[in-house]
């Protein structure tokens, strides 16, 4: 699905040198996948994020996206298509001043025939319970639904892939939740490859990988539960309470499957 491949990321510095932000990077992303991504502030996450559709290209190695290199332009409009972008501040994409206008804008600049623009809104709108909000105006919205209304609007264009770059540091604990709900079901339900940016690890305890950066370079790639069990993290990084309680209770005589990392399995383990 995406390849990077010895990519390497340089940004200027205004003595004319210049500083990486990211070094031999060496990773796969596979169709339908949940794929976590962390690190401290300046670990390099958000530049590997923007390296995944061209918004960023790489100063040293590649970037290939089913086959097709991001260097090359002819082949960057079709990328952004497959690989969409959800960032961290929804009010920076949203642009529109009626939510059904701003998840129609993407698909009627791909030129397509008002009746699929309009399916493809009403779609979008009843997967992620907006429809109650078609007509509301963006900025009167919460935070969570916000957010909701960015990723339908990049969903609304049909991706392969969906890239969010620290979605929930704006919100609250239940816009939170509420939203990592939407993004396991589109994952799950209906097999959209998913890469999740963040530094909170309560946020990927469900993923299927976890890759942790550290100084811009990749320093672990495993199932989650292997990164929770560890001793130390980089930074500021900190394992769910789960895994905190569940590594605190074997400590202690226990026999619980160390996989465990979200409340629902430590409550079934519990329970038998």
């Amino acid at each position: 699905m995406i390849e990077l491949i010895g990519a390497g990321k340089d940004y200027p510095t205004p003595q004319g040198g210049a500083v990486p932000a990211l070094k031999n990077i060496n990773l796969q992303i596979r169709e339908g996948e949940f794929l976590g991504i962390a690190g401290k502030n300046a670990s390099g996450k958000t530049t590997l994020a923007r390296l995944l559709n061209g918004l960023l290209l790489p100063t040293r190695g590649r970037v290939m996206v089913s086959g097709m290199d991001t260097r090359s332009r002819q082949c960057r409009m079709e990328i952004r298509r497959k690989v969409a972008m959800v960032f961290q501040n929804p009010e920076n994409q949203i642009v529109n001043p009626v939510v059904e206008e701003e998840i129609a804008f993407g698909p009627e600049n791909l030129n397509l025939p008002a009746g699929e623009v309009r399916r493809r809104v009403d779609e979008v709108l009843e997967l992620l319970q907006l429809t109650e909000f078609r007509k509301h105006a963006p900025h009167l919205l919460s935070g969570g639904q916000k957010q909701r209304v960015a990723i339908a609007s990049a969903l609304a264009m049909q991706p392969d892939v969906l890239v969010l770059d620290e979605p929930t540091s704006m919100l609250d604990a239940w816009c939170r939740k509420e939203l990592m709900t939407y993004l396991l079901t589109l994952n799950r339900r209906r097999g959209m490859t998913t890469v999740l940016i963040t530094h909170n690890m309560e946020d990927l305890a469900e993923a299927d990988r976890l890759v942790v950066m550290d100084e811009g370079k990749i320093i672990s790639d495993t199932p989650p539960w292997e990164v929770f069990g560890r001793d130390s993290l980089p930074g500021m990084l900190r394992p769910p309470d789960i895994s905190r309680l569940v590594r605190q209770l074997n400590e202690r005589g226990g026999s619980l499957d160390p996989r465990i990392t979200v409340r629902r399995e430590l409550v079934d383990a519990l329970c038998w």
